[in-house]
């Protein structure tokens, strides 16, 4: 993160922690001021109830990954499968993209009702949340390669495997990074409302709790850590997007 990132969040933090203590935010909104915690208030929240929210922290993350790795590995099949057959892709690209328009926070009830309380609910929620940006991403990408390329490599004898293995998917690459970045980000939002809909643990779990009791810090001090894990997530992902791509660049140039 940039110096000047670092000083405009600094900025902003130090402007809510004396609208907080000055109740000038609660004045506006013409509420309590107990319910405008001061940063202070939820950085003591972090730290008095760290053994409570790193269980609950630890559930969601494990609910993001199992999620997120379920999406990547559909989502890239699927990918490929649309790219090979112009029959699947007509038939299945119009209803993945109004896919799109039915909002996470109503589906994930009815996943609730379909299959309870448990796991299962919940990592379908995440993986159909991350993987439109993934499917649709890498379809762009194996779609984007030079027509003149794919045709040079048919004309010294390269089978449909061996064009699609050497030069598309390779091409595809950064594609299929920047869908898994956007979803690995959104993944956090999928556990949040699968979490509202039915769970007994969990940071989204916890954030609903907190509001019901009006403990506004721990509710702050939730969502906190649900961005932190947004973010380390993304960082993550983008690390490894540096070292793939890179290897592979360097590995189709040897070819």
């Amino acid at each position: 993160m940039s110096t000047i990132a670092l000083a405009i969040i600094a900025v902003l933090l130090g402007a809510w922690e004396l609208a907080a203590r000055w109740d000038l935010i609660a004045d506006a909104l013409n509420i309590k001021p107990f319910l405008i915690p001061a940063p202070s208030d939820v950085a003591q929240s972090l730290w008095e109830d760290r053994e409570l929210l790193a269980s609950d922290a630890w559930v969601t993350i494990q609910e993001v990954l199992l999620g997120f790795a379920l999406a990547l590995v559909l989502g890239f099949a699927f990918a490929v499968a649309l790219h090979l057959s112009e029959t699947l892709r007509r038939a299945f690209y119009p209803l993945l993209v109004a896919s799109q328009a039915i909002p996470p926070v109503a589906i994930a009830p009815i996943l609730v009702v379909w299959f309870g309380f448990g796991l299962g609910p919940k990592l379908v929620l995440i993986a159909l949340v991350c993987f439109f940006p993934i499917t649709v991403n890498t379809l762009d990408g194996l779609r984007s390669v030079d027509p003149q390329l794919i045709t040079m490599m048919r004309t010294l004898g390269a089978s449909r495997a061996q064009i699609l293995g050497r030069v598309e998917l390779p091409s595809a690459l950064p594609f299929f990074f920047s869908g898994t970045r956007i979803a690995i980000a959104v993944a956090v939002i999928g556990a949040l409302f699968a979490e509202w809909a039915g769970a007994d643990s969990g940071l989204g779990h916890q954030v609903l709790i907190s509001s019901s009791q009006l403990l506004t810090a721990r509710m702050f001090a939730a969502i906190t850590l649900l961005g932190a894990m947004a973010i380390v997530l993304f960082a993550l992902v983008t690390l490894i997007e540096h070292r793939v791509v890179r290897w592979d660049a360097r590995s189709v140039t040897r070819t």
